[in-house]
C-alpha cells in the first residue's frame, strides 16, 4: 500500500476488507477516483482461512485481501495505509483527517471498518481466538466437527449458538458461566437435543501442547473440551463519525452495536454510506463484500444523478442570462418609441 494519498477524491472508503475493497472496486470500475484507507486490523486476522466464500474457500484472509486490493488498482483506485481519527462536512462533502496529520477531501464517504469483538474476561480466551476458540459455526464448524465443544454463555445469542453447534457434533457441552441457567423452553431445548449445561463460573482454560484440553471452573473441575464457541459483543468501529453526528447504537439483537442503514447502506447522514460489519454484525466475508458492491453502485448511482443536475442547470444558465438581455433590450426599444 505505498500510494501517495492526493488531495480529494469522488469517494474516500474507510476501511479495507471485504466490504471497502469491493466498493472501492466497483467505483473504479465506474471510473470514480476513489481511495481506500486500511488500517490494517482485520477482524478475521488470527482465522487460517475464509469459509463459506464460493471459490474461495479456506483462502488465507491475507491472502484474500491482497488479492483484492490489486483489483481496484488494476482499475486506477488507490488504496492506502493509514487510520482515520475524524471526519468533518465541508461544503457539500467532507474533510476526512488521518493519524499523523494528513487530510483528504471526499465528495462521499463509504465506511467499511468493520467491528471489534469484546470476549469475556476469561484467562487464556483472547489468546485462542480464531483458533479453537470460535464465534460462528459456517466459519469454523466443519474444522471442529464431532469434536468436543464447548459454548461460553455469553450474551442473549448463547443457547441458538450451542443448538447451531449441536449440528456439528453429538458432544456439546454448555457453560451457564456469570449467567442464570437456561430455563423454560431454552432449557426444554437443550435437555432434548443432549447438550449438558455445566453451572458454575468459568475461571480459565487449559492449555496443553498449544490446544485446548479443557475448561476450567471456579470450584477447579476441569471438563475437557477440544473447542469453545463463545458469542462475543460485537462494537462497531465508528467513533471518528461523531463529528458528523453519527454514532453506533444498540443492535436490535443485543448483541453489540452497529451504525444503522437502509437496505443499500445509506446512513442517516446525506452522502455517507456504511457496509459489512459496522452496520450487519453478522455478515460473513461474501455478505460484508456484496454489501459493499451494492454501497459502491448506489454511491455512483448518486453521484450521476448530482452531475446531471448540475449539468442541467449549467446548460439552462446561458438561456437564461440570452432571455434577459433580450428582455431588457426590448423594454429600452419600448421607451425609444414611447410606449
Amino acid at each position: 500500500m505505498t500510494e501517495r494519498l492526493k488531495d480529494a477524491y469522488d469517494v474516500v472508503v474507510v476501511g479495507g476488507g471485504a466490504a471497502g475493497l469491493n466498493g472501492a472496486l466497483m467505483l473504479a470500475r465506474s471510473r470514480r477516483s476513489v481511495v481506500v484507507v486500511d488500517a490494517g486490523s482485520p477482524r478475521n486476522a488470527p482465522a487460517e482461512g475464509v469459509h463459506g466464500l464460493l471459490a474461495r474457500d479456506g483462502m488465507p484472509p491475507a491472502e484474500l485481501l491482497e488479492r483484492g486490493r490489486a483489483e481496484v488498482r488494476r482499475y486506477g483506485g488507490h488504496v492506502v495505509a493509514g487510520a482515520v481519527t475524524e471526519a468533518a462536512r465541508e461544503g457539500a462533502g467532507f474533510t476526512v483527517g488521518l493519524a499523523g496529520g494528513r487530510t483528504v477531501r471526499a465528495r462521499r464517504l463509504l465506511v467499511t471498518t468493520g467491528l471489534v469483538d469484546e470476549l469475556p474476561d476469561v484467562p487464556g480466551l483472547a489468546e485462542r481466538w480464531g483458533r479453537d476458540v470460535v464465534h460462528c459455526p459456517y466459519c469454523h464448524g466443519w474444522e471442529v466437527r464431532d469434536r468436543a465443544i464447548g459454548v461460553l454463555s455469553s450474551g442473549p445469542m448463547s443457547v441458538h449458538q450451542a443448538l447451531l453447534f449441536r449440528q456439528l457434533s453429538d458432544d456439546v457441552v454448555f457453560f451457564a458461566h456469570t449467567a442464570p441457567r437456561p430455563g423454560g423452553e431454552q432449557a426444554e431445548q437443550l435437555a432434548a437435543r443432549g447438550v449438558r449445561v455445566v453451572d458454575g463460573e468459568v475461571a480459565a482454560l487449559e492449555i496443553a501442547d498449544d490446544r485446548l484440553a479443557g475448561v476450567r471452573l471456579a470450584d477447579g473441575t476441569v471438563v475437557a473440551r477440544d473447542a469453545l464457541a463463545v458469542a462475543s459483543r460485537m462494537v462497531a468501529r465508528a467513533g471518528f463519525l461523531a463529528g458528523l453526528g453519527l454514532r453506533p447504537v444498540e443492535h436490535p439483537t443485543g448483541a453489540g452495536e452497529h451504525v444503522p442503514a437502509d437496505a443499500v447502506g445509506r446512513t442517516d447522514v446525506p452522502g455517507v454510506w456504511v457496509a459489512g460489519n459496522v452496520t450487519d454484525l453478522s455478515a460473513q466475508v461474501g455478505a460484508a463484500a456484496a454489501a459493499g458492491a451494492m454501497a459502491g453502485a448506489q454511491i455512483n448511482a448518486d453521484l450521476v444523478a448530482e452531475e446531471a443536475r448540475d449539468a442541467v442547470a449549467a446548460r439552462r444558465e446561458p438561456f437564461s442570462a440570452e432571455s434577459e438581455a433580450r428582455a431588457c433590450e426590448a423594454v429600452l426599444g419600448d421607451r425609444r418609441h414611447g410606449v
